[in-house]
C-alpha cells in the first residue's frame, strides 16, 4: 500500500523543504505549489477506485469494458488518464502495485516487464495505447 504513495510523498517532501528553506519568497512558494500539484497528480487519488484483477476481469467480461492496468507515478498512465477526461471513469482501473495477480498479467503480455499502462479489451492487450484509440473504446 505504501509503495503507491512513495512518489507523491517524495515530491510533497521536496515541496515542504523548498518552502521551509526559501523563507517564503514568491519563487519558493511558486515552486512549492507546482510540486504539490505534481504530487497530487501522481498520487492514486485522481484515479478511479481500484479493483482487484479477478473482480476487474469479471466486471469487464459482462460489459466489454476496457481494463487499464496502471501504477502510481507512471507518467504515461497520468497522460492517458488526463487525455480521457471524464471518460476515464468508464474504464476499469487496476493498480498493479496493489495486486500481484494484476502485475503478473501485465508481465505475461509484456515480455516479463511491468509496462503500464496496459489495456485489455476482452483478452487482447494493448500496451501504452494511443489516447484516441482509448477514447474510441470508451464510447
Amino acid at each position: 500500500m505504501w509503495r503507491t504513495w512513495v512518489p507523491s510523498l517524495a515530491i510533497a517532501a521536496v515541496a515542504a523543504v523548498v518552502v521551509v528553506t526559501g523563507a517564503l519568497d514568491p519563487v519558493s512558494i511558486a515552486i512549492a505549489v507546482a510540486l504539490f500539484v505534481l504530487a497530487w497528480i501522481g498520487s492514486p487519488l485522481i484515479f478511479p477506485r481500484h479493483l482487484d484483477d479477478a473482480t476487474a476481469r469479471i466486471e469487464a467480461a459482462g460489459t466489454n469494458t476496457p481494463v487499464v492496468y496502471w501504477r502510481p507515478g507512471c507518467m504515461f498512465c497520468m497522460r492517458l488518464r488526463a487525455s480521457l477526461f471524464r471518460r476515464a471513469d468508464r474504464a476499469i482501473w487496476v493498480n498493479i502495485w496493489r495486486d500481484p495477480a494484476a502485475a503478473a498479467r501485465v508481465r505475461d503480455v509484456n515480455d516479463g516487464n511491468e509496462t503500464v499502462p496496459t489495456v485489455f479489451v476482452g483478452e487482447r492487450a494493448h500496451t501504452n495505447p494511443d489516447s484516441e484509440w482509448m477514447r474510441a473504446q470508451l464510447r
